[in-house]
C-alpha cells in the first residue's frame, strides 16, 4: 500500500462554531495524537482528505506534514455528517513502522459457487470483514476468498482465509464467513414437491357401501 502525504495546518481554534467555519471554508478539523505527544488540533484540506481516502479508508497510512515536522499515521475515529456523509472530523493516530496496529480489512468474495447455484442455493456473506494484527505497512488492501468449490450446506470459515506475511488475527478460526444455504425459492419448492409426493403415495381410503 503506497503512503500518501497530507499537509495539515495547525493554530485552529477548538470549538463546534470554529469547526463549522473552518468546514464552510472546504477545510476538515482534525486532531493528531499518540506515542506519548500532547494532541495537537489541525485542519487539513477537505479535497485532498477525501482523496487520501478514496482507496483505503481507516486502514490508508499517511505522512501527515504537521508545520515541517512529518508523521506516520493512521487515520482513526472518522465523523461524517447526517446527512451528506462527509468527514466532519478525523482523528489521526501517531504510528510506527515497526509496531503492531489494529485494522479491520474487508473480505472479498471470488469466483463463482457454481454448484450451490445448480441446486438453487444462495452464498450468504456473513462475515464482510476481519480484525487483523500487523504492522502498518503490512495491512492489506482487502482479503480474498474463492468460493467457487462452496458445495450446498458447505461453509468457509476464518481458518479457511489466507492471510498475507505478518498478518494475524485473534478472531476464532471456527467463525463463519461465507455459508452455501438453501434459498427460499428452493426451499419452498422441494417442499411442494414433497407434498405432491406425499399425496402420490396416500393409500385410497375403503369404498362407501
Amino acid at each position: 500500500m503506497a503512503e500518501i502525504t497530507l499537509a495539515a495546518e495547525v493554530g485552529r481554534k477548538t470549538g463546534s462554531a470554529e469547526s463549522r467555519r473552518l468546514r464552510h471554508t472546504g477545510r476538515v478539523p482534525a486532531v493528531v495524537y499518540g506515542h506519548g505527544m500532547d494532541p495537537v488540533s489541525v485542519s487539513v484540506v477537505g479535497r485532498e482528505l477525501r482523496a487520501a481516502l478514496a482507496g483505503h479508508g481507516t486502514n490508508q497510512v499517511l505522512t501527515l506534514d504537521v508545520s515541517g515536522t512529518k508523521h506516520m499515521v493512521l487515520p482513526r475515529q472518522l465523523q461524517r455528517h447526517p446527512v451528506r456523509r462527509t468527514v466532519a472530523h478525523v482523528d489521526f493516530q501517531v504510528v510506527s513502522r515497526d509496531e503492531i496496529v489494529h485494522a479491520d480489512v474487508q473480505i472479498v468474495l471470488t469466483g463463482t459457487a457454481t454448484e450451490v447455484e445448480r441446486e438453487r442455493g444462495m452464498v450468504e456473506h456473513v462475515l464482510t470483514s476481519l480484525a487483523i494484527r500487523s504492522t502498518p505497512d503490512r495491512i492489506p488492501e482487502e482479503i480474498a476468498l474463492d468460493v467457487s468449490g462452496l458445495t450446498l450446506g458447505e461453509a468457509l470459515r476464518v481458518r479457511d482465509l489466507v492471510l498475507p506475511d505478518g498478518v494475524t488475527t485473534d478472531v476464532d478460526p471456527d467463525e463463519a464467513v461465507v455459508i452455501a444455504a438453501t434459498s427460499a425459492v428452493a426451499a419452498t419448492l422441494e417442499a411442494e414437491g414433497a407434498a405432491e409426493e406425499a399425496g402420490e403415495e396416500r393409500p385410497a381410503g375403503p369404498a362407501e357401501g
